[in-house]
């Protein structure tokens, strides 16, 4: 007993014969135990079992199947049954045992399929006489299923890691960090910060995206050193190149960046290539394109758009200012997304040159983005107006696809 962790919960599958539940029940000496069995062998249990143990467990129940040798009826009773049981017992996924050495072929299989989600330990006892074990030995043969899928269930969590769905990746390498044993929990634990750190980028959170893909990079660098999975290199390769791009976000002191822009325009892609969120992106798309006109105007023009004076402006837009750009609440002028433009082109920019000769070609997109669900509208924007759009701002602010960052992609 003392070489092995204590057992919260075990599931105990049991025929005609005590002797295996009997030895299983008294090395692992469980809090609480279910046995797995027929109708008729529950005296066995009750006649056997019970009174042979020196410390009984401190809950006792039983799942019935009508035939133990039918693994439809097994596994019918058993699915049913044990979720309900373990939460009203208050065990958690990775606090059951599995004990097979008294199953039914049926018994087991449906027992490793059902318990796995909950369990990391399966024992079973070989049907050896005890004198050929060593005094003090165990003749008990525990294995964690979690350390067979791993590679299996990592491949999956990446899959979700590359799709962008950073939260359920997250709690998918958390779970296999929680279940697996051995050496590998260093590497799930540095995916699992990898993984909160793209979520928080996601959501634009750049100093604690920065933070945790930091902590996770260390991680994995020091995970690679005992080996892992090919392709690492590759991967931490990508990771730094994203973190120092995370680092001009987060770390630079200038109110006004132009890698803001940059990413921006990215999130944006993102969602246009996995053809999700058009609208929300549209939306982003075009605050990239404000961002990188409030750059060129800071930058180059010493001018704040949504705080300037009307003489910093050319003459011929300090009238349309004063008429239409003054906030009555506190009294600053604030030149919205076009006017921004506009004073760029009035000053000589080629950006905001640019944006005039295209003006013609990009009213239409504007417009069906105004008319879109999320601008003030009532219809949903087409994928292909997304697309339109972007190509013409990538054009208009100079930026090619190779000037955005790229989220790894994970596949090891």
């Amino acid at each position: 007993m003392s070489a092995h962790l204590p057992t919260k919960a075990l599931l105990l599958a049991i025929q005609n014969d005590p002797a295996p539940a009997i030895a299983i029940l008294q090395q692992l000496n469980p809090e609480m135990v279910c046995f797995f069995l027929e109708e008729s062998c529950k005296p066995v249990v009750e006649s056997a079992v019970h009174p042979a143990l020196s410390q009984i467990p401190q809950r006792w129940d039983w799942i019935l199947t009508p035939d133990s040798q039918s693994f439809p009826e097994c596994h019918r009773a058993l699915a049913q049954a044990l979720g309900p049981l373990l939460t009203t017992w208050n065990v958690t996924p990775g606090e059951l045992a599995l004990d097979l050495t008294g199953a039914s072929p049926a018994m087991a299989a449906v027992m490793t399929l059902v318990g796995f989600p909950f369990s990391t330990k399966v024992w079973f006892v070989p049907a050896t006489p005890a004198q050929d074990h060593p005094a003090g030995s165990s003749p008990a043969i525990s294995e964690n299923p979690w350390d067979t899928e791993a590679s299996r269930l990592r491949l999956e969590a990446c899959e979700m890691f590359n799709h962008g769905w950073y939260e359920t990746a997250t709690r998918a390498f958390q779970t296999l960090e929680h279940r697996i044993s051995g050496g590998s929990k260093p590497l799930y634990r540095a995916l699992t910060d990898i993984s909160q750190g793209y979520g928080c980028w996601e959501q634009l959170q750049y100093r604690h995206a920065w933070e945790k893909l930091k902590s996770g990079i260390k991680a994995l660098e020091l995970a690679s050193v005992w080996g892992g999975p090919p392709g690492m290199d590759r991967i931490i390769k990508s990771l730094k190149d994203n973190l120092r791009f995370l680092e001009s976000l987060a770390l630079d002191a200038k109110e006004i960046k132009s890698a803001l822009a940059l990413d921006l325009l990215a999130w944006a892609k993102r969602r246009g290539d996995r053809g999700r969120e058009i609208e929300m992106a549209t939306r982003v798309l075009f605050r990239g394109l404000e961002a990188a006109a409030q750059y060129q105007l800071s930058h180059h023009y010493q001018l704040k758009s949504w705080d300037i004076t009307v003489e910093q402006l050319p003459k011929e837009m300090q009238s349309t200012c004063q008429t239409c750009y003054l906030n009555d609440i506190d009294g600053k002028y604030r030149l919205p997304l076009l006017a921004q433009f506009q004073t760029l082109s009035a000053l000589g920019d080629p950006m905001g040159q640019r944006f005039t000769s295209e003006w013609p070609k990009m009213k239409s997109l504007f417009d069906a983005a105004d008319h879109a669900i999320l601008g003030y509208g009532f219809e949903s924007l087409k994928t292909e107006r997304f697309h339109q759009l972007f190509e013409l701002t990538m054009k208009l602010t100079g930026t090619t696809v190779s000037d955005l960052p790229v989220f790894p992609s994970l596949k090891f």
